[in-house]
């Protein structure tokens, strides 16, 4: 049931890691698109603001989550490519301790901070209850996130991109059932969208737990490997709190730009979250590449296959640039018809700041890709600190496009502030990861020959 990434085609074992779970990535953009569809086909433009108008404060926490959980399974991945059993159980266990942790301090801190959160950022009056009617019910549920991203990025970590897939696809299907049932029958609002998606997300994290149990041996814990060590339990915050803290520091960066979008009033914020929904949607294959990269990274830096990293890494690189040309055209080609999926007709301004939102950050797609394959590189190899420092980069160079441009340029200032971050950010790591990986490998070389 395992997927061995040490041996073989570093491209067809990152494709074939990839394609699973891109289908699965999709699926959860998908309902999560379907929040915002249902919400702004059914309620109003006005809800559909609401709910995307909670975009960067939801990124913020549960970003963290996916970023302490994934960083977690890198120390198993990296166990699982050294051939060490007992190494991945004991990661394992540890990460569901720490898991449960991370749950009920994330959990008290961000219901208590949503709704200073939402009046820092200046959300419109109009819109501010709504955004938090929803908001409090993902922040109220974050467990269910941690179950599944924990149990799915362990999954992940022994080459197993296939079975969250499935999972995924039943949990979108629920979910739509779940947010016509909750906003049309219940009368719910958008609280109902909230609760569509928490229900879902525990349901897939239940079913992914249950299969794991039943369908990996190595997986099946033992009293000796929920013994709790300090130093083995800091080993995994010390590549997940980097990356939990790039995710946050990026969605500080998106809360700085939904404060400079609230600004320029509900019709803008609307218009700013049909793009960016269409642009999450179209960028999936970038992300998922970039898991993909991770877990392969992770596995031969276990196997000490240092070779094996750099043919993986600049395959993946290729096929970066290949999907965000792809992904770019497409988006432009038919924004206009896939802004028409969140609003109803006679919507005619947030039809067309919708449409430059997408054809500003379309033709950056290949910079995205790049920050996604070298980012997860070095993650993998245990550089998380360089990736996290890649992300303040992207705050700093945020924050000054939408503090400084956004009074001259109004709209586009938005729209640019994201893509400039990417250029800036994959330079710096880029050059990080070339210099890192030599020297790991002029290291183990000197150390071989020393032998």
């Amino acid at each position: 049931m395992t997927n061995d990434m040490t041996n073989g085609s570093p491209i067809k074992l990152i494709l074939s890691f990839m394609v699973p779970l891109l289908i699965g990535n999709i699926f959860q953009q998908f309902y999560n698109m379907a929040d915002t569809i249902i919400v702004g086909r059914t309620i109003s433009v006005e809800a559909l603001a609401a709910v995307g108008a909670t975009g960067s404060i939801s990124f913020l926490i549960v970003g963290f989550v996916q970023g302490v959980t994934s960083g977690f399974a890198v120390i198993t991945a990296q166990r699982f490519g050294a051939g060490s059993e007992n190494g991945v159980r004991r990661s394992v266990a540890t990460s569901i301790i720490l898991g449960i942790a991370v749950t009920i301090v994330m959990t008290a801190i961000s219901v208590l901070a949503a709704r200073p959160l939402l009046e820092i950022m200046k959300t419109p009056s109009d819109i501010i209850d709504d955004s938090y009617n929803y908001i409090i019910v993902i922040f109220e549920g974050i467990a269910a996130a941690v179950f599944f991203n924990l149990f799915s990025s362990i999954l992940r970590s022994l080459g197993d991109s296939k079975t969250p897939l499935v999972f995924l696809i039943i949990a979108s299907i629920i979910n739509i059932i779940l947010d016509f049932v909750f906003i049309l029958t219940f009368k719910m609002g958008v609280a109902g969208a909230g609760w569509a998606t928490v229900i879902a997300q525990f349901i897939s994290g239940i079913l992914c737990f249950v299969y794991s149990l039943k369908k990996f041996p190595i997986l099946r814990l033992t009293k000796h490997d929920w013994k709790f060590s300090w130093k083995f339990a800091w080993q995994h915050l010390e590549v997940g709190l980097p990356m939990a803290f790039q995710f946050s520091i990026t969605a500080i960066g998106t809360m700085v730009i939904q404060s400079a979008l609230n600004s320029l009033g509900s019709t803008a914020v609307a218009a700013f979250t049909a793009g960016s929904k269409i642009d999450q949607f179209a960028t999936q294959p970038l992300a998922s590449l970039g898991v993909a990269v991770a877990t392969y990274t992770a596995q031969n830096y276990g196997a000490r296959e240092l070779e094996r990293i750099k043919k993986g890494v600049t395959g993946a690189a290729i096929i970066a640039t290949v999907c965000g040309i792809v992904g770019g055209f497409v988006v432009i080609m038919f924004a206009k018809p896939l802004v028409a999926l969140f609003v109803g007709s006679g919507q005619n301004e947030v039809m067309s700041l919708s449409k430059e939102y997408l054809v500003l950050n379309g033709v950056f797609y290949v910079i995205l890709g790049l920050l996604f394959v070298y980012r997860n590189a070095l993650q993998g190899i245990g550089s998380s600190m360089i990736a996290f420092f890649g992300g303040v980069w992207e705050l700093v160079m945020r924050s000054l496009v939408a503090f400084v441009l956004v009074s001259y340029l109004k709209f586009a200032a938005v729209c640019i502030a994201s893509p400039v971050a990417w250029f800036g950010a994959t330079i710096w790591l880029m050059i990080a990861y070339f210099i890192i990986i030599n020297r790991i490998i002029k290291k183990a070389n000197f150390a071989k020959i020393n032998y």
